[in-house]
């Protein structure tokens, strides 16, 4: 093979923007990882049971998930998707220390909205400028790097917050510090993206793409998080079966850890094998993982479940982007990443709540079970084929 060809054969390198962006995800979920394993713990503290955590985190994800939709009509008609996306980091900056103050749940609830929120406001902008930044042929794996880098800072979270415990802080304190990694993420952000002004569109409707495939893929995706309820359901099954609570972040690392080095190879892998049959994939991961849960009865099966959960997400989260992107004119992407984000708000909380309610009254088999045939249900609703995305779009 020629120097031509060596070069040729080589993957492309992620665009700079790309490769910022993952750092600023890095840190800002490295501050809201620092809270992820302690909150189950903190709301039963306040008095709250599986109940109350799924009305805080399903009311939370779903409202704010609503705001996707504005979110991703400012980012295709006014364009400035840093300064729209850079607000929504600041938002979660601000608010999410303020944990450490909250008495009762419904102040809880107040401030997993604040986070919530931040997410629904930077979401599309954020992932435009991804999709915008990227060539199709390596838009699966900048998607799925940017996932990994999501989950990596999900790595250094609960070490971090493991570390602060062992130290004696409460989870209190622990909130408190959660500031510095989130103004870190806002630093990165004004310094290292750059800026693309002249995508905004002057006539830009307001709705849903009629796209060939897309609003089935919206109703696949409705459907299966309608059995995707809060990552913190596991945490509350794990303290249920006998994982001590000082030991939660250490299992919440271990997901994100699977978590980190699947999604960039789950990512690429769409590209090379089709986004179908990747997400497909990462499903049946998630019925079967969520079946173990159901009939889990020792702690050491959860660590093994915690650790294959993690492969669901790595082969779905940058996939179903690059999916919604494929479906697409170039001047809908920020709507449809938008209404994508705003199926799965709709869809969490009555998960999270139904999911809670089953789970106090009836016990964890059914919860679980419920989620595990939904997530079959929703594979034959998915779109039979994506059209090719073109070169370069």
């Amino acid at each position: 093979m020629d120097n031509r060809s060596a070069r040729s054969a080589r993957p492309q390198r992620l665009p700079r923007n790309i490769i910022a962006l993952g750092i600023v995800s890095l840190f800002n979920d490295t501050a809201g990882d620092m809270i992820n394993p302690l909150l189950p713990a903190f709301v039963a503290s306040v008095g709250g049971g599986p109940e109350v955590l799924g009305i805080i985190e399903g009311i939370a994800d779903a409202s704010a998930s609503l705001f996707q939709l504005a979110s991703g009509y400012i980012a295709d008609r006014v364009g400035r998707l840093k300064a729209t996306t850079f607000v929504g980091y600041a938002v979660a900056a601000v608010v999410r220390p303020l944990l450490a103050v909250t008495a009762v749940w419904w102040q809880i609830l107040l401030v997993r909205f604040g986070d919530r929120l931040g997410k629904a406001v930077r979401g599309a902008p954020r992932d435009r400028l991804i999709a915008d930044a990227a060539p199709s042929e390596i838009r699966g794996r900048a998607f799925g790097y940017h996932s990994a880098m999501d989950n990596a800072g999900a790595l250094g979270g609960p070490l971090i917050a493991y570390w602060m415990l062992t130290l004696g802080m409460n989870p209190r304190s622990i909130f408190a510090w959660t500031v510095v990694p989130g103004l870190l993420s806002l630093l990165v952000l004004g310094g290292g993206v750059q800026e693309i002004e002249s995508i905004g569109h002057e006539r830009v409707e307001i709705g849903i793409p009629e796209a060939p495939g897309f609003r089935q893929l919206l109703a696949a995706i409705f459907v299966f998080t309608l059995g995707s309820s809060s990552d913190s359901f596991l945490l509350w099954r794990a303290r249920e079966v006998g994982v001590s609570a000082a030991h939660l972040p250490l299992l919440w690392f271990v997901l994100a850890f699977s978590r980190v080095i699947s999604s960039t190879p789950g990512g690429a892998l769409s590209d090379r094998w089709g986004r179908n049959k990747t997400i497909i994939s990462g499903w049946l991961i998630y019925s079967a993982v969520y079946l173990g849960f159901a009939f889990v009865s020792a702690p050491q099966a959860i660590w093994l479940l915690f650790a294959v959960y993690g492969f669901f997400s790595g082969l779905t989260e940058g996939s179903e982007r690059a999916l919604v992107i494929d479906l697409v004119a170039e001047e809908w992407r920020g709507r449809a990443l938008g209404a994508s984000k705003a199926a799965v708000g709709v869809a969490l909380f009555p998960a999270s709540v139904i999911f809670g309610i089953i789970y106090q009254h009836l016990g964890a088999e059914p919860a679980f079970m419920l989620g595990a045939a939904l997530a079959l249900i929703a594979i034959f609703m998915l779109p039979s084929s994506a059209p090719p995305a073109k070169p370069g779009t």
